[in-house]
């Protein structure tokens, strides 16, 4: 029998295609462009390849992104190279309109930490479904040493966390990730130092110490700026 696809699901995929387009407008032409990790940022790497020369090349935050940099006839640098970059361009597991972001879905918060920190400026993409009051709701990603997974999750649970590993992933890095549910991250920029400072800790997927400076945000109907 044939399934008929989720029309929620396509409408999802239209918005975050907005999103994506929209940041196009943002490129300074002839710049080298940071660039995310996500179903998003696929969108955004598209539209990119429609317009060759556009971007001189890129910094990824993931081996998959690198791979679609690369098919898409992108030149990939290594952010060693570099004294800096204008851009990053990225999408978000949710976000507030205070532009504080949790990463991390795709397994890459490092890196995206990382890219977005060397950049003047985030541009963040995302469809609405993604846009919420506070932050918490979608489990909050935690890079740690491998060592240190229970040590940090003891740390967690004590802080009123409840973390569960993800198991069957390793991180670019050859780290593991522990996603933290049961939080409503009313103070994203204290939770964001707290959580930083716990030994074994690499990474915290609040972007809110450096918070997008745009939001991106694909709708039914066009996209909002934020």
């Amino acid at each position: 029998m044939t399934q008929t696809p989720r029309s929620g699901s396509n409408d999802s995929d239209a918005k975050k295609r907005r999103s994506a387009v929209a940041a196009l407008d943002y490129i300074e032409p002839g710049s080298v462009l940071g660039v995310g990790t996500g179903s998003t940022v696929g969108h955004f790497i598209e539209a990119l390849a429609t317009r060759p020369g556009l971007i001189r090349a890129a910094v990824s935050s993931s081996e998959a992104t690198t791979g679609l940099l690369r098919a898409a006839g992108i030149e990939v640098l290594d952010l060693n190279e570099l004294t800096g970059l204008e851009l990053y361009v990225d999408g978000a597991d949710e976000a507030t309109r205070a532009r504080h972001l949790i990463k991390g879905g795709g397994g890459a918060l490092t890196r995206e930490k990382i890219v977005a920190a060397a950049a003047e400026r985030f541009v963040c993409i995302l469809d609405e479904n993604k846009l919420v009051g506070t932050l918490g709701a979608f489990p909050l990603p935690v890079e740690v040493i491998p060592m240190a997974r229970a040590l940090v999750a003891r740390a967690i649970e004590a802080r009123g966390g409840r973390p569960v590993w993800r198991r069957g992933l390793v991180t670019d890095n050859g780290n593991h990730i522990l996603d933290v549910h049961g939080l409503s991250i009313v103070d994203p920029c204290a939770l964001e130092r707290e959580l930083g400072a716990i030994t074994g800790v690499v990474t915290v997927g609040l972007f809110a110490a450096r918070p997008a400076d745009v939001l991106l945000v694909g709708t039914a109907t066009g996209v909002e700026r934020i």
